[in-house]
């Protein structure tokens, strides 16, 4: 009876060791098994999912990566101007990208040589736009000619930051260069081979690329697990290996950027505030090899740009080069004085009141594909790239997060906004239910919300409108603080307005 009992428990023993063996497997999954389902991940036999290949470093060229965080965000000097546009307040920045310099000169004219070579036979009326505006150098009562004839392309300007340069033609750079950067990861990688010859509806696109309309020069294409393919596919959104968008940087990441309190913070406290990019009072070095050296290029006084013959003060009279001065503790150049730059963002007086607090930004107008008859993306147009239209209220009935496709007004003291508030107060009702669709489109009927912003009658501002940042050679030290904000029309170029380029950073946040 004994035995019969002790083999009993052995017999038991042996099914328990085995069950802990299945859940010890089971629990210890590799990388290419699936915790949730235990089918395999990359395995034709199992279905070919192929299973996402997290951490991928971004290094896109010529960028710096900016840590984010929180920061006070606004004014931390004197309004002397009495604006009252930039109260301050805390805001928290994701990390980003950004350019170490700003855009110069040659990096502009590469481009306008890719436009040319590309477009310029069939369509030259695009290139000319893309064209920066040399005669903003001219003055009345001044004689800038030789700026006028030589700063965009003689190559002693080469390294100088470009001018000239629309906010809307600084977005279509960013768009260009994203393509360019992400064609040639293709290249390198020996997906596609080098096409100079490329022209037309035939050029990259990184989008009808993703769309499975571009074809190029294919050399390899990567293995397609799914078994019921061909075997073979294009690189794809999740393999990780193309970049993010190139696009102008947000007000807020600017400023952050600028301060780069990264220098100044020890263990979540910021130790030392700081007025300027750089730590103190004063806009010289203290640094004794440099001692008295200017940090920034900017206009000391009526009258003096850049100091007395024999002892010069910021060595300039006009620009500088884009790396000239000290780089802030980000590595970044440039972010106090010789250029003021363009920002995303569409100003307002009371964004820093109305905007999120987590990357604040006003000027959201959400699109989407333009689809065929057939429900498929529509063809490319003549210059290789995808079209798009804005969401329409209809097609998001059913969400709460946004409504119609335009939301720069959003809750800034416009006509609807005010309306839609009292509305709620009153009535308990929301967003939704006051909205005023237009018979023929089923959209928000626009003129209301731009009551309040009719440029020139009721305002000096309108949806054209962006916000720039920065001091330029021709301020004085009091907008070289990265907190003063100015705004312009974004079909308008100066001779002291230039740009710079960021890049969201996608999954980890710091490196």
């Amino acid at each position: 009876m004994k035995n019969i009992f002790c083999m009993k428990v052995n017999a038991f023993k042996k099914i328990l060791l085995s069950l802990s063996l299945i859940v010890l497997l089971v629990g210890c999954k590799g990388p290419n098994v699936s915790s949730t389902t235990g089918w395999n991940y990359d395995d034709s036999n199992w279905g070919g999912y192929e299973s996402a290949k997290s951490g991928a470093y971004l290094d896109p060229n010529g960028m710096m990566f900016v840590e984010g965080g929180t920061f006070v965000m606004g004014q931390t000097t004197d309004n002397v101007r009495h604006e009252w546009n930039n109260q301050p307040r805390r805001a928290n920045v994701s990390s980003f990208y950004m350019d170490e310099c700003e855009i110069s000169n040659h990096d502009y004219r590469e481009y306008l040589y890719w436009l040319n070579r590309a477009y310029g036979n069939d369509y030259p009326e695009y290139c000319s736009k893309a064209l920066p505006d040399t005669l903003v150098w001219r003055a009345k009562l001044a004689l800038n000619e030789a700026m006028v004839e030589n700063y965009f392309r003689h190559p002693n300007y080469a390294d100088f930051p470009v001018v000239g340069v629309s906010w809307l033609q600084a977005v279509e750079y960013c768009n260009w260069r994203t393509d360019r950067v992400n064609e040639r990861i293709l290249i390198d990688a020996q997906y596609l081979e080098v096409d100079p010859d490329a022209t037309g509806d035939n050029t990259f696109n990184t989008d009808a690329y993703y769309a499975g309309l571009y074809e190029g020069i294919v050399l390899n294409e990567m293995e397609d697990l799914d078994p019921n393919s061909a075997g073979v596919r294009k690189v794809r959104l999740e393999d990780g290996i193309l970049l993010p968008r190139f696009r102008l940087p947000t007000e807020a990441e600017w400023e952050f950027a600028a301060y780069a309190l990264i220098g100044n913070s020890y263990d979540e406290r910021i130790i030392e505030r700081r007025i300027y990019p750089w730590n103190g009072y004063q806009v010289r070095t203290d640094d004794k090899k440099y001692y008295g050296e200017m940090l920034a290029n900017f206009k000391r006084s009526r009258g003096d740009a850049m100091g007395t013959a024999g002892a010069l003060n910021d060595h300039w009279d006009y620009t500088a080069p884009v790396a000239f001065y000290f780089p802030n503790d980000y590595g970044l150049y440039n972010m106090a004085g010789n250029v003021a730059e363009w920002t995303l963002d569409v100003y307002r007086p009371s964004t820093g009141q109305d905007a999120e607090d987590i990357n604040p930004f006003r000027g959201n107008v959400y699109v989407t594909k333009v689809l065929d008859a057939d429900g498929m993306i529509s063809e490319k147009d003549s210059l290789g790239r995808l079209s798009y239209r804005e969401v329409t209220v209809a097609e998001n009935i059913n969400r709460s997060n946004y409504k119609q496709a335009d939301n720069i007004n959003y809750l800034d003291g416009d006509l609807r906004s005010q309306l839609t508030e009292q509305w709620k107060k009153e009535e308990g009702q929301a967003e939704e239910d006051m909205i005023v669709y237009d018979d023929e489109e089923g959209q928000v009927a626009k003129k209301e919300s731009n009551e309040m912003y009719e440029y020139n009658v009721t305002s000096l501002i309108d949806d054209k409108v962006r916000v720039v940042k920065g001091g330029s050679w021709k301020d004085r030290a009091y907008y070289l603080s990265p907190g003063q904000r100015r705004f312009l029309d974004q079909t308008k170029s100066t001779d002291w307005i230039g740009f710079r380029c960021a890049m969201d950073q996608i999954g980890e946040k710091s490196l």
